[in-house]
């Protein structure tokens, strides 16, 4: 089979793999449809994140769909051509994490793309059967591949404790952002505030659901609530310390703080404010058992995720896939297609 490799920063290649074997509990699935996450981008351009390092060739990737081909043997083989989504972390289901329902924080973990364990951008993968989930027809490969990035914004949703006529802020219209609003809105929040600096991403989070935006850099966050309630939620998607503490700076008493980009490593906290307003303030890993509720959110057609693409390659184009987000105006989010 073929797979793109990262072989070092900015070297991207396919090279053919032996076929994978399924365990006795995992399943066979010909991959249809990746998406491309910032994640991936960062590791092309620096060959790590944080202590992940990409030491030796490493296959990205971690949003897929595809077709289940062979199953292990203890796996019933009614499922061979069953369509799925792929939730790419397996944990260990044995762990105090596990145990508590949080498996998204098992120690353990063996994650997609998450050096030193193969990512998604394989034309076969091997994935443990409770991780590939089934998808209605209704749902596109293209869709069930991006129900990934869906799931963060259910994860995010669910930590902020949106509900209905909650409202919320999101700062940062990229892909996450973009879930995130039509999670909230999903979820019944009746005030979904945008802010970003890139008006086209500020269009998309209109015809998405947002109620108003916020184009960052012309008005100031503080100034886009002047004389209005304050939010009850922030949904931080961007990663930019300025936007995370201008962000709770915002918040209404007893608000809640979901930081879901990856920015620097630290950032100053407005303590005073925390303390002060009774702030909670929270981070998100990845997420835990959103599967379910992210197919039927897309079956639904109450989120729509192929307005996210914006562009689909081929996987010998994996290196333009990578870098599209910031080489073509307009780029929300690349789809590979691993058989093409």
């Amino acid at each position: 089979m073929r797979v793109a490799v990262l072989n070092s920063p900015g070297d991207v290649e396919v090279v053919e793999r032996p076929t994978p074997t399924p365990a006795a509990d995992e399943v066979l699935v010909r991959v249809l449809a990746v998406g491309v996450c910032g994640s991936d981008t960062h590791y092309f351009d620096h060959g790590r994140i944080g202590r992940f390092v990409v030491e030796s060739p490493l296959v990205l990737g971690h949003e897929a769909s595809g077709v289940i081909e062979a199953v292990g043997g203890s796996v019933d083989d009614s499922r061979v051509g069953q369509r799925v989504s792929i939730e790419p972390g397996v944990p260990c289901r044995a762990c105090e994490q596990c145990l508590a329902g949080r498996y998204n924080l098992c120690p353990d973990m063996v994650f997609h793309a998450t050096p030193p364990v193969d990512g998604s951008l394989a034309e076969l993968v091997t994935i443990h059967h409770a991780f590939a989930h089934p998808v209605p027809d209704s749902v596109s490969d293209e869709t069930a591949a991006l129900l990934e990035p869906l799931s963060v914004g259910v994860w995010a949703c669910r930590k902020g404790a949106v509900g209905p006529g909650s409202r919320v802020l999101v700062t940062g219209a990229g892909p996450i952002g973009l879930v995130c609003i039509q999670v909230a809105r999903a979820c019944g929040a009746s005030e979904i505030v945008v802010a970003d600096l890139n008006e086209a991403r500020l269009a998309v989070a209109t015809e998405l659901g947002a109620t108003r935006t916020i184009t960052s850099g012309g008005q100031s966050i503080a100034d886009g609530y002047a004389g209005r309630s304050a939010p009850e939620v922030l949904l931080e998607c961007s990663g930019h310390p300025g936007a995370t503490v201008d962000g709770i700076r915002a918040l209404a008493p007893a608000g809640r703080a979901v930081l879901i980009g990856m920015g620097g490593d630290e950032l100053p906290l407005p303590l005073s404010v925390v303390q002060e307003r009774e702030l909670v303030v929270t981070g998100t890993f990845r997420y835990a058992g959103t599967w379910p509720a992210a197919i039927a959110l897309a079956a639904s057609g109450q989120v729509d995720l192929e307005r996210l693409v914006t562009g689909r390659f081929g996987l010998a184009d994996t290196a333009a896939a990578l870098t599209a987000a910031r080489d073509t105006p307009g780029a929300i989010k690349s789809v590979i297609t691993p058989q093409s």
